[in-house]
């Protein structure tokens, strides 16, 4: 019996084990993710201005903000969705992938898609994340299908 009672609250915390609420994390404290977008290995600067999560599945995630290459600024919309949660004693880990349509506006504007990475330490204590690092590897593909890059970005 003493077993079944250990089995059935291992099971349980586990089964309710959630992941907190990070609609805000998209947003990287106001600051901009960096990274490099094509072969030259230029420098890519993201910013996500809005975070929402969408109230009919709480996976997904519309974002909205905008991304810089040289002197190229360009709105984007889009949406994140999480594919998979690993809840770790230590650190946990979220799996997705996303897409973000720049506003069509000449040549240099298109569509990045990918996957991306989070990877976080909830702090019991403070009920908080500590410890965040956010990666985002994909493709960037021009509106008329001309051009096509290799991303990748973090905070």
């Amino acid at each position: 019996m003493k077993k079944f009672l250990l089995l059935f609250l291992f099971m349980s915390g586990f089964a309710f084990s959630q992941m907190p609420n990070i609609e805000q994390v998209w947003m990287n404290k106001s600051q901009p993710y960096t990274g490099v977008i094509g072969n030259g290995k230029q420098e890519i600067k993201v910013k996500v201005n809005i975070s929402e999560q969408n109230k009919k599945n709480d996976q997904e995630y519309f974002l909205a903000g905008y991304s810089m290459v040289e002197k190229n600024y360009s709105k984007f919309e889009g949406k994140l969705k999480i594919n998979q949660y690993r809840d770790g004693k230590k650190r946990s880990t979220v799996f997705g992938e996303y897409e973000l349509a720049e506003e069509p506006k000449g040549q240099h504007s298109g569509i990045f898609t990918g996957k991306f990475i989070y990877t976080f330490m909830w702090n019991k204590k403070t009920q908080k994340i500590d410890n965040q690092f956010i990666e985002f590897i994909g493709n960037w593909k021009s509106y008329d299908g001309t051009l096509t890059y290799k991303t990748n970005w973090k905070n």
